[in-house]
């Protein structure tokens, strides 16, 4: 894994600011950030991987981008058919493309160190494997910080049978965080001081509201307890607006991607968060939203209003747009500090408004389910539910100095909106609603549980695994064949989004049934969940957290071996 996170070249970052410049400032150069994004069909395609001008901000940056377009190019490809990509690396680094959620053999997976070696600078990879499943996916680099310079794109495999649903048109809708920062400056200001981005913290005025509501005891009780963890209910986003531009197609906000429609049609809308760390709450103000696949899945229909989109999920929706010519695709960031946004409308040129950002949630103690590291897991904390045992913490988080907090009474809350969207008056999606419209495609109870606790500590920005990090773990070892439970516990206060390669993870509620058949499942603060998965493909997997800066620490291998 050594080029897991292989450096982002400042040098080659400034050669190449140095050498496009003059170029930035003239149309062309900006076509990475501006145009439409290529639809790439069939089974033979040829990808280029190298660097180019853009500019979201103002100011001309370097972008890695594929065949010159950031997001990379769609590709649509038919169930059944087998993928053949040959990609030139023409960066003066390694790169590598892993196609997430595809179930595929191990040496196509792109996990440099895991899987395959990386694509050395000059040189060509084949990827080569059959297409085994449809849906929404999308594909991005596993190496370095690439992803966030740009390096990601939308999948599209049309199934072999019809759809269960009618549609008359569909959009890729692709939602992304963009900075200007080189992405390891951006990740060693967050090792130096950790809520350096948080622009959202309390002021004097929240703690007068919270009197009011509360009282003055109550309010005092809660402030003593947050300052005794030496930790903030505003952090809910490691990387802000403050530094990020949200993007929606590799639009800004003011660039107004459009979708089009004709008024009584009925439109498919692939959604899918792209973002290196961001989570977004998305809505389409004046239409409801009719789920029908999560991850590329089919699931029963279930309609809402709004659905919080964690980084690398995917959801197919179904809109009916009538009575205006416009709506806007409004994708707003979990800490209420910027925004995506697109429309849809009956010809280009529309726009719709834009609605307010939701005022700040910030995190609770019930959100927490909290104890200080080295504590017993003792007394609920004040405002704190503790139904059933109290998790069990692994010897390895005991005073572990990367480790500064602990789960007490972690649940599934599998039917809890989350912070912030609770009680808005929306309809919003939950994973208790979700159901696959197949049955648990195993059927087996699992032979073993493997419980992993999601840890880390805020403050030196240390991620892992039950208190150790990926370069000093053992990996996972599974048996081909195998039945096996993962429960995941979340130490931590954010938001984890945990992704398994190559095999898929089916979602249980909190009596242990199935529910849904996802690649990514979300860990909300303070919960703990568990999804069933069947070792069905040999070889070494990679298990991280999706947050990109997390995720050099909170990191896995799972070996499936015969």
């Amino acid at each position: 894994m050594s080029n897991l996170f292989t450096r982002f070249s400042r040098r080659t970052f400034i050669e190449g600011m140095s050498a496009g410049a003059a170029a930035s400032l003239v149309a062309p150069a900006l076509r990475a950030a501006q145009a439409d994004v290529a639809t790439l069909r069939g089974p033979d395609i040829a990808l280029r991987i190298g660097a180019a001008p853009v500019n979201f901000t103002g100011k001309p940056r370097i972008a890695t981008v594929v065949n010159d377009s950031l997001p990379a190019p769609l590709l649509r490809w038919r169930e059944g058919d087998t993928a053949t990509l040959r990609v030139t690396n023409e960066l003066s680094e390694p790169t590598s493309l892993h196609w997430h959620g595809l179930v595929l053999p191990a040496g196509m997976d792109g996990v440099p160190g895991l899987s395959f070696h990386g694509i050395a600078p000059g040189e060509t990879f084949t990827y080569r494997f059959p297409l085994r499943q449809s849906g929404t996916y999308w594909y991005h680099a596993h190496s370095g910080f690439q992803e966030q310079t740009g390096l990601y794109g939308a999948i599209v495999i049309e199934p072999r049978e019809p759809a269960p649903f009618a549609y008359d048109r569909e959009h890729v809708v692709l939602f992304s965080d963009w900075t200007d920062r080189d992405p390891m400056a951006l990740y060693l200001k967050l090792k130096r001081q950790a809520d350096y981005f948080n622009y959202q913290k309390r002021t004097i005025g929240d703690y007068a509201h919270d009197v009011r509501r509360d009282g003055f005891a109550k309010t005092r009780a809660a402030q003593s307890e947050w300052a005794r963890m030496r930790m903030s209910p505003a952090d809910l986003a490691d990387v802000s607006g403050a530094t990020y531009t949200y993007l929606t197609n590799g639009r800004t906000p003011a660039g107004n991607w459009t979708g089009v429609f004709t008024p009584g049609e009925r439109v498919l809308l692939r959604l899918i968060s792209g973002s290196s760390m961001s989570t977004f709450d998305v809505r389409i103000p004046g239409l409801e939203m009719t789920v029908v696949a999560v991850d590329g899945q089919y699931v029963h229909p279930i309609t809402v209003d709004e659905i919080r989109i964690a980084a690398a999920e995917t959801y197919d929706v179904l809109v009916k747009p009538a009575g205006a010519d416009a709506f806007t695709i409004f994708a707003q960031s979990l800490d209420r500090s910027g925004y995506a946004r697109g429309t849809l409308a009956v010809r280009e040129g529309l726009e719709a408004p834009i609605p307010a950002l939701d005022r700040i949630v910030y995190l609770g103690m019930a959100d927490m389910a909290h104890n200080m590291a080295g504590m017993p897991s003792g007394p609920a904390m004040p405002g704190m539910v503790m139904p059933g045992d109290p998790p069990i913490h692994p010897p390895s988080e005991h005073r572990n100095p990367a480790v500064d907090m602990q789960a007490a009474a972690a649940t599934p809350r599998l039917d809890d909106p989350g912070v912030g969207l609770r009680d808005n008056g929306r309809r919003v999606l939950t994973y208790a609603k979700l159901r696959s419209l197949f049955a648990d495609p195993d059927g087996r109870e699992p032979a073993r549980t493997i419980e992993l606790h999601l840890t880390g500590h805020m403050e030196r920005f240390m991620w892992s695994f039950d208190g150790i990090p990926y370069e000093k773990a053992e990996p996972i070892l599974v048996r081909y064949g195998e039945r096996v439970r993962f429960k995941l516990v979340n130490d931590t206060m954010m938001a984890h989004p945990i992704h398994l390669h190559g095999l898929w993870s089916d979602l249980e509620d909190e009596a242990g049934e199935f529910l849904v058949r996802k690649h990514t499942v979300d860990i909300p603060p303070g919960t703990q969940r568990s999804y069933r998965v069947t070792a069905d493909a040999l070889g070494r997997w990679a298990y991280h957290c999706h947050l990109l800066y997390h995720m050099n620490g909170m990191f896995r291998e799972v070996r499936v071996d015969a």
